[in-house]
């Protein structure tokens, strides 16, 4: 992990601010079998969703609220909550990740998942989660997918973690993700997602 000053962790925060201005969304092309849904959503861009986020990571965990932002393989996120920790930002672009905490200093996450835990005592998959919140796996590993009947993910097994989608709603006119638990030994993370919004 490496640290960066303060003043640029501001920088980032008033980007990520600016960044949550709701703006109107778009219609996603029919995505009527499940080859078309990973094509389209695997290469979606720009999108966004809000929610709500319950980690649990050995005797560690917290409930709060979760913003995300994509743009191409840049994205942002904000999550708020943790006890003590109050509300981060994280940061990336591709596998390079960076996390901005409360009092805007910026650390640069060279193993985001093992880092976030060692500072936090909990973690999120960020790598793969902007895939698996779509509801598809991520594309630059070997995935084991369950289909349901309505030819949407019900689980995703890829790297060490099971993913399992509990309900799915309207977002861009298809059927999104609206709740998920991703599982890896003792972290379990579950997201629920209020609001989808494609660009």
């Amino acid at each position: 992990m490496h640290r960066a000053s303060p003043v640029a962790g501001l920088i980032f925060l008033l980007t990520g601010l600016v960044g949550c201005t709701t703006t109107a969304g778009v219609a996603l092309p029919e995505l009527d079998t499940w080859e078309s849904r990973k094509l389209v959503l695997t290469d979606a861009s720009p999108w966004q969703f809000s929610g709500r986020l319950g980690v649990r990571a050995g005797d560690e965990g917290f409930n709060g609220k979760v913003w995300w932002r994509q743009d191409g393989r840049v994205y942002r996120a904000r999550i708020s909550g943790p006890i003590g920790v109050g509300t981060v930002f994280i940061n990336g672009h591709g596998r390079e990740v960076s996390l901005t905490d409360k009092d805007g200093v910026v650390t640069e996450l060279e193993d985001a998942e093992t880092d976030l835990r060692d500072l936090y005592g909990w973690t999120i998959p960020v790598t793969s989660l902007r895939f698996w919140a779509l509801g598809v796996p991520d594309p630059s590993g070997a995935a084991e997918v369950e289909l349901n009947e309505d030819d949407l993910a019900e689980s995703i097994r890829q790297r060490d973690w099971v993913v399992t989608f509990g309900a799915y709603a309207e977002g861009g006119g298809q059927p999104m993700p609206s709740r998920l638990t991703a599982e890896s030994g003792d972290i379990r993370v579950r997201l629920v997602i209020d609001n989808w919004a494609f660009q």
